[in-house]
């Protein structure tokens, strides 16, 4: 990307709601000051098409029809799942997708407490009290076999975490990864292999036309009878009807869900009443402020002195 010759303030779109608004236009615009650039800051309506330098997204906002912003350097998106707007066939401006520290240690922490959740059976002794004095001794980390879907940079951060704990950790992804103490398979041919040994299975991929309902019924019979599900990535990974039923037949012991196919899940959908499903509300990573901003502020400053941007979104593999 070519240096932009112009002492002139940048013009940021913001495409997202007026809460939103609110919550970032002073953070980055503060962000970029502390890196020496002027910006001012427009909601749609606010400034005319070819006057914008760059557009600020998230899911929610009223651009869909990105055509005319012809001379808009990039557009950068506030949340890490860029799946409702990569395939917008109006948006031909480079996509970047939000990878940040606060974000990532935030799902590190989510992940690493729901597996020593259901790896320590905490659930039988905080939730169920049983009435009798019953001793389930958990097993030692080192005689757990953890799975990650996805070896992305939020699923090899966790897989990092969980081996420092001692978990025996699998990771599978679409291409070939390596991650230090994780075992890593890629291709869908290995794909059985890692459900076959996971007794933690954690879902951590994006939502691409190859993982919806990646985890059917075909697929969750392979795991170990007993296991547990815990997903954070996308709530189209995993269909629904057959996750109730592997967890009626035992197949799977327990499913802690933090994503859906609709937010917020529907008060009739049977994970509400099923005994072995945990509701989180989409709660799992949550994009920071303040590390946000600095964030889009560090991509601004690249494009404009011409270094390349990070985080670019890979539209053939949609993240």
């Amino acid at each position: 990307m070519r240096a932009r010759n112009s002492d002139k303030a940048i013009n940021l779109l913001f495409n997202v709601t007026p809460p939103l608004f609110e919550d970032y236009r002073d953070p980055i615009l503060d962000a970029l000051r502390r890196r020496s650039i002027d910006a001012r800051a427009s909601l749609l309506g606010d400034i005319a098409h070819q006057d914008v330098d760059y557009i600020i997204h998230a899911t929610g906002g009223p651009i869909t029809d990105f055509a005319p912003f012809s001379n808009a350097r990039a557009v950068l998106s506030l949340w890490a799942g860029v799946e409702k707007i990569v395939g917008n066939a109006t948006l031909t401006q480079p996509l970047c997708r939000m990878v940040d520290d606060g974000l990532r240690q935030g799902m590190v922490e989510w992940v690493v407490g729901h597996a020593l959740r259901a790896h320590l059976g905490m659930d039988r002794y905080v939730c169920q009290k049983p009435l009798t004095w019953e001793q389930h001794v958990p097993p030692l980390a080192t005689d757990r076999s953890v799975t990650i879907l996805g070896l992305g940079e939020l699923g090899s951060a966790a897989a990092t975490a969980l081996v420092q704990l001692g978990f025996r950790v699998t990771g599978w992804s679409r291409r070939a990864r390596e991650v230090a103490g994780v075992r890593c398979l890629a291709g869908m041919e290995k794909l059985p292999q890692a459900l076959a040994s996971a007794e933690i299975l954690i879902g951590l991929l994006p939502q691409t036309p190859e993982t919806i309902d990646l985890l059917n019924a075909e697929r969750l019979a392979l795991l170990p009878k007993g296991s547990f599900i815990i997903n954070a990535g996308r709530g189209t990974l995993i269909e629904d009807d057959a996750l109730i039923a592997a967890l009626d037949s035992g197949r799977v012991a327990q499913a802690t869900l933090d994503v859906f196919r609709t937010e917020p899940v529907p008060s009739g959908h049977p994970f509400w009443s099923h005994p072995g499903v945990t509701i989180s509300p989409h709660v799992a990573a949550a994009t920071r402020v303040g590390t946000a901003a600095e964030n889009i502020a560090d991509n601004i400053a690249r494009a404009e002195s011409g270094t390349p941007l990070m985080n670019l979104v890979d539209r053939t593999l949609s993240y």
